[in-house]
């Protein structure tokens, strides 16, 4: 069995519902959660969660606005609030462990893990490998096998260029086929819904990408088959009936850690403010609900420890990229 596990990072993770995002406008109070992509993907979706448990925890007092902001997958955003000219405290960004990968690889620019203020963890999602539904793939076996037999009749989809979390993800696919990953054919996207759109109309054929955005457009009509989960183990909720990579004798995992950051200087009150918040609705019964019906684990991280486990998987990306022949780009000293 072939085995690629990347660092397991405890967080919150709390699936209290999907909504439709407002693009670019403000709050009562001014609160707002930036995608740092097109909406319909993974950061969106974090700030949907971040919309809800904020609503959750102040009985729906605190609105929060959602802004889209596309852009280097992450790179226009994390430039932004790291420039700004005034650290705003009603902020927050949204990143994933894909915003991780792009630090390791120095793609943010001359920007380290200490150059944002890291909120907290608001998720646990995994890699899945997708297909169309009318794929002849029926599981990740006869994909691998597919793909050993004829490598260019096989093209992956990617939220994002060569380096990005869904190209790594693909490539470790072609490692475990036995073929280069320098021959494996992609598109690249800027986002994952971009990605998933292409997959259920055929443009592409595989997508390795994330549960939960995966999951989303299922349910809002995207044709596509999950061959498996990249999970230690399997997950519930919808994913419940989906075998991992692992039971069909690829030891692969992919664990993607979801969350928020804001600007460095940003007022300790009202970093605090959205810690308890957040925190508050973290502990609230119907996040264990929600959870299972998502098929994520629960985990809350936040403060020092959030950062020594952004600087662990930092580090351990680094090594993966290094282990393509994806050379940091230099200029950014590493934490």
């Amino acid at each position: 069995m072939k085995r690629f596990a990347p660092p397991y990072v405890a967080c919150a993770l709390v699936w209290l519902g999907a909504c439709v995002g407002t693009a670019h406008a403000a709050s009562a109070d001014g609160r707002r959660c930036v995608a740092p992509a097109k909406p319909g993907g993974g950061f969106d979706l974090t700030c949907q969660l971040t919309r809800d448990m904020l609503a959750q925890a102040t009985g729906g007092r605190a609105p929060l606005t959602i802004a889209y902001q596309p852009g280097g997958i992450g790179a226009l955003a994390f430039k932004a609030t790291v420039n700004q000219a005034a650290p705003d405290g009603k902020t927050v960004v949204a990143f994933s462990s894909g915003s991780l990968l792009n630090l390791a690889q120095n793609r943010f620019g001359p920007y380290t893990t200490r150059s944002v203020r890291w909120v907290a963890a608001v998720g646990m999602d995994y890699g899945v490998v997708a297909v169309s539904r009318e794929s002849p793939y029926k599981s990740l076996p006869q994909l691998l096998e597919a793909l050993r037999a004829q490598p260019a009749g096989i093209v992956f989809g990617a939220g994002g260029s060569i380096g990005s979390q869904d190209w790594m993800k693909a490539a470790l696919l072609a490692r475990a086929a036995g073929v280069s990953h320098k021959v494996m054919r992609f598109v690249a996207f800027e986002g994952g819904g971009e990605a998933l759109s292409a997959l259920g109309d055929n443009h592409v054929q595989v997508l390795a990408g994330d549960a939960a955005e995966v999951g989303r457009q299922i349910e809002q009509g995207v044709a596509v088959r999950v061959l498996a989960v990249l999970a230690d183990k399997r997950l519930g909720g919808r994913w419940a009936s989906v075998p991992t990579a692992r039971e069909q004798g690829y030891d692969m995992v992919w664990p993607i850690l979801r969350g928020l950051y804001m600007a460095p200087g940003a007022p300790e009150r009202e970093y605090k403010e959205w810690v308890d918040a957040l925190g508050k609705a973290a502990n609230q019964p119907a996040t264990a609900r929600a959870l299972a019906r998502a098929g994520m684990n629960p985990v809350w991280l936040t403060g020092r420890p959030l950062e020594q486990a952004v600087d662990e998987q930092v580090t351990q990306y680094r090594q993966l990229a290094a282990e393509f022949g994806l050379a940091p780009r230099a200029n950014a000293t590493p934490p």
